[in-house]
């Protein structure tokens, strides 16, 4: 069970990346799904992005929009604030975690209801909602599919498009067979582990839920301040249920989600599809301003999500990373979540962008093991939509993480070091030292197992042994006398 951070963000965060990521290594099974899922919708990414003749000058008009709207953001919020409240809307602000749950909680408490549900949202899991829902005895139930095999099955997401992308359709069958009948409609007798049975089980177990529910709670991934629109793309049909049958919504949305204006929006509705699912446009894509009479929910509430934003914000460099727009690209191209899933981040946010999205909202501190989490191949670059450097965030991060840890061993080698490389004769000393040393211990051309704490190295690196001869011992015989 997740539990919250320093600043409220879920955040498990123990075991450490490289502890969880070595026994991820181990699941072979879960190597296999990762690999067939994300080859799938990495192929299909970079067809429908080929389509495009200015695919990257809409990435070069997403990232200006992104970084002019981070330059003004406390003007478009309080804009959207107002044009939200024009429409009927109310808005509510929350500094952190607790606050946007102890509003949410209260706002579903008004209604008199116990049930709530749910489209898939990011914001809602990174501040543990369902869980604080629980504790005031109000249900929420995902209606997204992959997220109610999530719920299902006591888990946890690992991928920001496919929560439940580690599992496949042989456990998901199993798990709705056990565990259908407890949350409300049981899976049909004999259901089997094709995806049209799968999808149609989950179908028929949703739908007493979206016919009853007096309540929903959504995510968004735009909101357009000129006009107060909020906007959620889905694949499913879903959300479409969720935004309009209920009597009341509400909505927890990220500060860093707003656009101006909807021209700005038109450039994320071509780059977002093609760059989460691979398809030229959402099948689903919803927008809504405030209520209206006699259409929709009669009650509309916009809580808008700090929850270490604003502090992201202030960094010049990690800022950046608030242009997300969650599509998950990077994570599909990444060779190190391919191989370790994303349990292993202990974020809800894992993959490449979780790596500096989730130091950065809980402090660094507290998740010093991400920025590491990476061989900084680049390929989460090339493939963001949205031109997020998350190469360059990593090492910023890394350097972060570094200065924050306590002076002790380790930083006494490197003041040596410093010392020792500043100064040629202790240099040269220190090479004829290490030289004869290495070659005392080498086996057959290779230094064996180095003594101490040293052997950490050796352990897991082939090492030659060093030559009889140095080159500076060699310049100085052959060739200092030509200058």
């Amino acid at each position: 069970m997740s539990k919250p951070g320093s600043r409220g963000v879920v955040w498990l965060g123990s075991p450490s990346f490289p502890d969880a990521a070595r026994e991820a290594l181990g699941n072979t099974r879960l190597r296999a799904n990762l690999k067939r899922a994300t080859t799938t919708i990495r192929d299909k990414r970079l067809a429908v992005a080929s389509e495009l003749d200015d695919w990257e000058q809409l990435r070069d008009a997403a990232t200006a929009i992104k970084n002019r709207t981070a330059r003004h953001l406390d003007r478009y919020l309080v804009q959207l604030e107002a044009a939200v409240t024009a429409a009927g809307g109310t808005v509510h602000w929350a500094s952190d975690a607790a606050e946007a749950n102890r509003i949410v909680t209260e706002l579903v408490q008004a209604t008199g209801e116990r049930e709530v549900v749910k489209i898939k949202s990011m914001a809602t899991q990174e501040i543990g909602l369902n869980e604080a829902l629980a504790e005031a005895g109000i249900t929420a139930y995902e209606t997204d599919l992959a997220e109610l095999i999530v719920q299902l099955g006591d888990d946890r997401p690992s991928h920001i498009l496919v929560p439940a992308i580690h599992r496949n359709r042989t456990e998901i069958r199993d798990l709705f067979t056990a565990e259908m009948a407890h949350w409300g409609q049981p899976a049909p007798e004999n259901l089997g582990d094709d995806p049209r049975e799968l999808a149609e089980a989950a179908r028929l177990h949703l739908r007493e839920k979206f016919l009853t529910a007096k309540v929903a709670v959504s995510g968004a991934n735009f909101a357009v301040a000129d006009t107060g629109t909020v906007v959620v793309v889905e694949s499913e049909g879903n959300g479409r249920m969720c935004l309009t049958l209920p009597e009341t919504l509400i909505t927890v949305m990220g500060i860093e989600k707003t656009v101006p204006s909807w021209s700005d929006l038109e450039v994320f509705l071509q780059l977002l599809p093609r760059s989460s699912t691979g398809e030229r446009m959402n099948p689903y894509t919803s927008t809504w301003t405030g209520t209206t009479d006699g259409d929709g929910p009669r009650e509309f509430h916009l809580v808008l999500l700090d929850n270490g934003r604003t502090d992201t914000l202030a960094d010049e460099v990690g800022r950046q990373v608030l242009g997300c727009i969650r599509c998950s690209a990077c994570l599909n191209v990444c060779p190190v979540f391919e191989r370790t899933g994303g349990h292993a981040y202990g974020s809800v946010y894992p993959g490449p962008i979780g790596a500096v999205l989730t130091p950065q909202l809980v402090g660094v501190e507290n998740a010093a093991s991400l920025p590491f989490a990476s061989t900084l191949c680049g390929a989460c670059y090339d493939a963001c939509p949205v031109k997020i450097d998350i190469p360059e965030v990593l090492a910023h991060l890394r350097a972060k993480a570094v200065e924050r840890k306590p002076r002790g061993a380790e930083a006494l080698a490197m003041k040596a070091a410093a010392t020792v490389l500043d100064s040629p004769r202790l240099l040269s000393a220190a090479q004829k030292a290490a030289a004869l040393g290495g070659r005392a211990l080498a086996r057959e051309g290779r230094i064996g197992r180095l003594p101490g704490p040293l052997h950490g190295w050796s352990d897991t690196r082939d090492t030659p042994a060093p030559p009889a001869e140095s080159f500076r011992s060699w310049w100085r015989k052959n060739r200092e006398g030509e200058r």
